[in-house]
């Protein structure tokens, strides 16, 4: 579960920046680009804390 919520957090965080980016290229729309980056935000806000060190109480 750890390594799996890593690796979808790595993806979001991509999902995040590479529309910018793409969008600063030119190779694509601002509205496409705010849809892709949120979604990829939520996925990423979603996914980190999943993995990050945090201890649970027990």
């Amino acid at each position: 579960m750890n390594s799996t919520a890593k690796i979808v957090s790595l993806i979001a965080l991509l999902v995040t920046i590479v529309p910018s980016v793409l969008y600063f290229l030119g190779m694509l729309d601002a509205g496409p680009m705010k849809w892709v980056a949120l979604a990829g935000t939520i996925a990423w806000f979603v996914a980190t804390p999943m993995w990050m060190g945090r201890e649970t109480a027990t």
